[in-house]
Parts: structure tokens; sequence; C-alpha cells
């Protein structure tokens, strides 16, 4: 009796647990907060389809019980960051923090000492608040000469060394230069690249997912 009860019972309890794995993320999950500018704002593509999306896309189909907030606008500087960091703490109180500014202040020509101050502040800021914060990389033509574009690069990883963070490799590796993968105006990426810079992330922020859920994980790269 017990068994024929069971094998009832059993194609019910897979469809239950088929449901919960693609579930909508509740507003209750913990928070990732990419906090960046254009690049993580999907600029001129469909919000949609930018890694971003695709990103919390992902979670959602390997079961990490994250929620996404994309607090990332085009055009933003360090210092613009800077001014908005706390508000968006308080409002969402991530997790963790993927930071991904100063591509702007160095197509400005802005010191790289001064974004350096400012990109710390916000690391601090979010250590702070208690979220683990990840740093993208970010790169610049080098038509700003190598001394300029040297010492800006470097910026990234003295940061992650100094704050022991996680640091991402830079976000556009393999799309950058691409005219297929890139729009016209030579900088942002077409949807057609987002995949490949949500790759580019991704081995980086695993492990911080790992480490905050011990859950088992879908395999995958």
């Amino acid at each position: 009796m017990k068994k024929t009860n069971c094998s009832r019972w059993l194609p019910v309890l897979l469809l239950w647990l088929a449901v919960l794995r693609t579930a909508p993320v509740h507003a209750e999950a913990p928070v990732i907060l990419v906090f960046g500018d254009s690049l993580s704002a999907a600029y001129g593509i469909p919000a949609e389809q930018g890694w971003v999306s695709l990103l919390q896309r992902r979670l959602v189909e390997r079961g990490f019980p994250y929620r996404v907030v994309n607090a990332s606008i085009s055009g933003d500087t360090t210092s613009g960051g800077l001014s908005r960091l706390p508000a968006a703490l308080a409002q969402h109180r991530p997790t963790l923090v993927i930071l991904e500014l100063g591509a702007n202040d160095g197509l400005r020509g802005q010191p790289p000492m001064v974004m350096n101050r400012t990109l710390a502040r916000m690391i601090e800021l979010g250590q702070q608040a208690g979220a683990r914060v990840l740093l993208a990389e970010m790169r610049i033509p080098p038509n700003y000469g190598p001394l300029y574009t040297q010492k800006f690069q470097a910026t990234f990883g003295e940061l992650a060394k100094r704050y022991d963070i996680l640091l991402i490799p830079f976000m556009l590796d393999g799309v950058a230069g691409n005219p297929a993968l890139i729009q016209d105006d030579g900088l942002h990426p077409r949807a057609e690249g987002q995949p490949r810079i949500l790759e580019n992330v991704w081995p980086i922020l695993q492990p911080a997912l790992d480490s905050n859920d011990k859950a088992p994980r879908a395999a995958g790269p």
C-alpha cells in the first residue's frame, strides 16, 4: 500500500521540483548589483539582450538564488558612480557588487590617479555595506599613448590586489575590434557580442556565487 502511494505521488513531486527550478526570482533573493556604464547598460540594444539580463537568465537556469539589479548608466564615470553608489547600496543591500566603471574616465583623459582614488572609495563603500566587490578591468584604445594607457590599465589590478577582491579580466576580450560584435561607433557591443561578455565574466563570478551558496549546481561552463 505504501509503495503504491509513493508511486502515485512521485510525478507530482517531480512536477513541483521543476516549477521551483524555473520559478521567477523573488524580491527577497540575495542581490547582485551590477554597477557600471554603457557596457553593462545594454547601450544601443534591447535591455533583455544585454549581458546583465543574460546573467540573470543563467542564474535561474542553474539554480542560483540571486536577483540581479542593473544600476548601470550609459556615459557614467567613476566620479558619477561614487555620487550615486551610497543610495544604491542602501536601497538594494547587495550580497555581491560587480563594479564596472572607468572606461569613460579613460576616454575623457582623466588622470588615472584620480580614477584610482575614486574606485578605491567605491570598493570601500561596498565592503562597508557588507557586500563582496568584484572589479571589472577596463581598457582604452592605444592612441592615448603608451604611458597613459599603461597607468590606466594597471589601476584595476593594483586595486584588486590592495583590497583582496576578484578582478574580472577585460570584459570585451574577443569582442572589441570585431566588427561583427561591435556597433558602428566602434565602442559598444552588439547583441551578438553580449554572450561572449557573459562568458568572460562567468568564470570569475561563479566561484563567488558558490562561496555564498553551497548547494550543488547544474554542470556547465
